[in-house]
């Protein structure tokens, strides 16, 4: 699952870097194929809850065989404070035994008064043998940093305080 959280933490990178300037997140999925490469896809709908559904069922279905994939898309997680924006992470490790996590990135929208910042993931929901989860941690952080452009950005607006 470390692989899994790897590659999740280089897409979720990326999609904080699209939200750091107040641009709206395209679902997007990165998955490895059984021969080793990285692709990603952008589920550009009418609607962003119509590609994130697309998403989520590609996700699933795993049609390419993916030995690991990640969803990232935009939506809300409710802390002790309340409701906060937050990219949610759909992280799949399809060898066995399978299992799946969930991940959310907290972060404040470029719009607010405050500015951008970005906050420490929460770990959601996991299916599978129970993981370790500083050790996913690590591996999520290894794949953000492997980001040239979005790890600065990343690091230059992390809050924290949540």
């Amino acid at each position: 699952m470390e692989l899994a959280a790897k590659l999740a933490g280089f897409l979720t990178a990326h999609a904080v870097w699209c939200v750091s300037d107040g641009g709206p997140l395209i679902p997007l999925m990165g998955f490895k194929t059984p021969d080793g490469k990285r692709q990603m896809h952008r589920f550009m709908t009418d609607r962003i809850e119509q590609g994130v559904r697309e998403g989520q069922d590609r996700l699933s279905r795993n049609l390419e065989g993916a030995t690991r994939a990640a969803l990232i898309y935009d939506g809300f997680v409710t802390l002790p404070m309340g409701k906060v924006d937050a990219l949610l992470v759909d992280i799949r490790d399809h060898s066995l035994p399978s299992c799946s996590l969930l991940m959310a990135v907290p972060y404040r929208p470029a719009s607010s008064p405050q500015g951008f910042a970005v906050h420490r993931p929460k770990f959601l929901s996991f299916a599978g043998p129970e993981p370790d989860y500083q050790a996913l941690g690590a591996a999520f952080f290894q794949g953000v940093d492997s980001h040239d452009k979005a790890a600065p950005v990343w690091s230059r607006h992390l809050d924290e305080s949540l």
